[in-house]
């Protein structure tokens, strides 16, 4: 029914490309693409299915991504590359006429920073264009904005506090590693936290706010709150809301380790010049590094993760408000999912897993037309309930509790 081509080939990539294969009542040509293409050719060999096509391209380069595209002739383009990249992949998008589908919202390079206006500034152009963009359609953004959603349709008059718990009980057995693209994961947790109530945005230092909470089948973890994208787009789409917060769990030896990475300067994201030796030993040659990106190459690969990761993650929603019955309800939904068992469908552990399976399915979505109207939407704006039919489908099913201790 469509053409799909897939930019990425790290973790998340991966599980989406494992998907979307699975997936071929809808999909009925594959891409995969990325700046290097020996990746999306391990990928295709890994999912068995030679006719699936791969090609090498820089996302940053947008004369170069419309040649891939007029190549390919995509219906829909699911970029699952950086989040420096979606504005390119976006403005190709419009120029050679195809839809778009992401899971995290644009931040610049230079900056430790993340919104999505500058996403929603293509609002207009996208629906002159009479194309369709689905922005963050992993879990967090993404299962857990589609989480509110439903409860709004199904169980609220009005959903007043709203608080996406997300917790990893797995372990790596490594010293530390990040789940995802460290750059990417570092940048996010050290920054300041910021949460909504009462009509505004509220500031805390990185890290302030935390909280033992409980999650089905693990226990209690301790939960920090931070600033994730989501929250910024639930709370104008449902104004009801009086509180909006997301919290996420970390062991103590993450965090002795995150210290010390900030406080030797290994998490700054600006140029540091370094005299690098030459090889011939004559001298040394100035280069320039960011130290980040220097730290990411000798940590961990996430997708290295998988084959020895055990436990589970628990994400999900705790909502309070006014019922359809017209009192006060509270309202737990969430999603487990083992990390053995996304190692041993996808080869990847289960934070891509729980990122890249929401992507197929937003995907599915617009192949089928469910989720296919001219502009620029988050996932909440669409129907949920096809959505969750088929998160218990394609390998994250929910549970609901009624009525419950929310803890917060």
């Amino acid at each position: 029914m469509g053409r799909v081509l897939i930019i990425g080939a790290g973790g998340v990539a991966t599980v989406a490309a494992h998907k979307v294969a699975q997936n071929s009542d809808v999909f009925t040509d594959i891409m995969i693409a990325s700046r290097t293409k020996s990746k999306c050719d391990a990928i295709v060999k890994a999912i068995g299915k030679p006719g699936i096509r791969t090609a090498q391209v820089d996302a940053d380069n947008v004369p170069e991504l419309v040649a891939l595209f007029k190549d390919f002739r995509p219906d829909l383009v699911m970029n699952l590359a950086l989040p420096y990249q979606d504005l390119t992949i976006m403005d190709a998008c419009l120029e050679y006429g195809c839809s778009y589908l992401d899971t995290a919202n644009y931040e610049p390079k230079d900056e430790a920073h993340f919104e999505y206006s500058w996403q929603w500034a293509y609002r207009e152009r996208f629906e002159k264009a009479g194309l369709t963009a689905i922005l963050g359609c992993g879990f967090d953004p993404g299962v857990t904005s589609i989480f509110t959603a439903y409860a709004a349709k199904h169980h609220f008059k009005e959903i007043q506090y709203l608080d996406i718990v997300d917790c990893n009980a797995g372990d790596h057995h490594k010293a530390f590693a990040t789940n995802f693209n460290p750059e990417i994961n570092i940048r996010e947790i050290t920054q300041k936290g910021l949460y909504w109530e009462d009509g505004k945005w509220v500031e805390t230092e990185p890290l302030e706010i935390h909280k033992d909470l409980t999650y089905p089948g693990i226990g209690p973890r301790d939960s920090y709150l931070l600033h994730h994208e989501e929250i910024e787009s639930l709370v104008i789409n449902y104004p009801t809301i009086r509180r909006a917060r997301f919290w996420m769990t970390f062991g103590q030896q993450y965090l002795k380790h995150l210290e010390v990475i900030q406080n030797i300067g290994m998490s700054r994201i600006d140029e540091i010049e370094y005299d690098a030796p030459l090889a011939d030993g004559s001298g040394v040659a100035k280069v320039k590094i960011v130290p980040l990106q220097f730290l990411k190459a000798v940590l961990p690969n996430p997708q290295d993760l998988g084959a020895n990761y055990e436990g589970e993650t628990s994400i999900g929603c705790r909502i309070r408000g006014i019922g359809q019955d017209g009192k006060e309800h509270t309202y737990y939904i969430y999603n487990n999912c083992s990390h053995q068992a996304a190692y041993e469908e996808t080869g990847m552990q289960g934070v891509s897993y729980t990122t890249g399976v929401p992507a197929c399915i937003g995907a599915r979505m617009f192949m089928l037309g469910l989720w296919k109207k001219p502009g620029v939407f988050n996932v909440e704006e669409f129907d949920p309930d096809p959505f969750m039919d088929e998160l218990n489908k394609q390998g994250l099913p929910w549970h609901e509790l009624h009525d419950v201790d929310l803890e917060l």
